[in-house]
């Protein structure tokens, strides 16, 4: 995410493949490139096409296979549709899981915009800030069983491209329910003369796996994996020849210009914010890092050079401010490993910091190379 958060996001992935393409590393055994994604969730509904287009493939699939007609009106991405809130557009939401709040850029704005929703539903196994701000006129929390206490076997993608079985487990608390089960009872009660759909087999997982064996490519051995137990690769995921899937089985070079590095006024810094060790996705369970050996979560690192030249000390408390938003107080503190003119904070309390600016391509928004300005506390 390191690379993809930045304005340039697509570009520096491009960039980093024409590096590789050239060195020679691409279609061979025993080299090439692996994306580190993110959690499995977020690679898992992607695999399936929880995208804001649907693949062509899947799309067809669904219909001819389920017997339903798709809407072709243009979905949205995350920020799309935070914006559409504001705007009146968007006026319900479910969210599966997650926190739309406090994983969006310009916290003030995705507070204003989630705080003029209709109805907000959302799916959870932990409390998180999405339960306390930017609150829907209507707000509903629906407590779910986390992974490891599923009633039957789930399925999920790791960072190294397998598909793996999670057997699941018993309850830590009597309530929650299987988040499968939740939305096929509300498929039930909102659609229940969906033709195609059997809503009672949709609350089994088996259900499920067979529908995308049978409608998203190269996830044929799913059907069959609380069977035969076996992790999988999708399908073209893993390359070992030089050949691509493009018209001429030939790989495809981009060539971009460096763009222009903002940010060299006398008390700026250019921001990166990050997570902790302690921390998985938005929610936060210790304050200590150890990655960066923090005991605490409100401060900015910075090299010691820039606390000199902004004329500061370590530990004293300061206000950092962008062209989005502010935070007073944080604590500034030297870290020798940050390099001169760059300072980092903790996401995503620092998303206040952090505009809707995004990578025209991808839509991910630049949770890195925010500029920022660092002053005592106080002036």
């Amino acid at each position: 995410m390191g690379i993809t958060h930045h304005a340039n996001g697509v570009d520096n992935v491009q960039a980093i493949a024409n590096l590789a393409m050239c060195r020679g590393m691409v279609g061979r055994p025993g080299c090439g490139l692996m994306p580190i994604r993110g959690h499995s969730n977020v690679q898992g509904i992607g695999s399936v096409g929880v995208t804001p287009k649907l693949k062509d493939a899947i799309f067809q699939n669904l219909q001819t296979k389920f017997g339903v007609q798709l809407p072709t009106t243009p979905g949205l991405d995350t920020l799309a549709c935070i914006e559409s809130a504001e705007a009146g557009g968007v006026k319900v939401a479910i969210c599966l899981g997650g926190n739309l709040y406090g994983s969006n850029p310009d916290a003030t704005y995705a507070d204003s915009a989630m705080s003029k929703l209709r109805l907000c539903v959302t799916m959870n196994t932990t409390l998180n800030t999405g339960h306390a701000h930017g609150l829907a006129k209507s707000f509903i929390i629906l407590p779910v069983l986390a992974r490891d206490e599923e009633p039957e076997p789930t399925t999920q993608e790791s960072m190294f491209n397998y598909v793996r079985l999670s057997d699941g487990g018993p309850k830590r608390v009597p309530g929650p329910r299987s988040e499968v089960e939740v939305i096929a009872e509300i498929g039930a009660r909102t659609c229940p003369d969906a033709s195609g759909i059997d809503w009672t087999a949709m609350r089994r997982t088996a259900t499920i796996r067979h529908w995308i064996s049978q409608v998203v490519p190269g996830f044929d051995k799913i059907d069959q994996i609380d069977k035969t137990k076996e992790e999988f690769v999708i399908d073209g995921r893993v390359i070992h020849q030089p050949k691509f899937p493009t018209s001429d089985g030939r790989a495809v070079m981009h060539v971009h210009t460096i763009p222009e590095l903002l940010g060299t006024g006398a008390n700026q810094l250019r921001m990166m914010t990050v997570r902790s060790e302690g921390q998985f996705n938005t929610v936060v369970y210790e304050e200590e890092d150890l990655y960066r050996n923090q005991e605490r979560r409100d401060i900015i690192l910075m090299h010691p050079d820039d606390l000199k030249r902004l004329g500061l000390k370590h530990d004293q408390r300061v206000d950092v401010r962008s062209d989005t938003g502010e935070m007073k107080g944080l604590l500034a503190r030297g870290y020798e490993k940050m390099r001169a003119g760059n300072a980092l904070t903790y996401y995503p309390e620092s998303n206040v910091l952090v505009s809707r600016h995004a990578d025209p391509q991808s839509k991910t928004p630049a949770f890195k190379n925010v500029i920022i300005t660092v002053t005592a506390a106080g002036q």
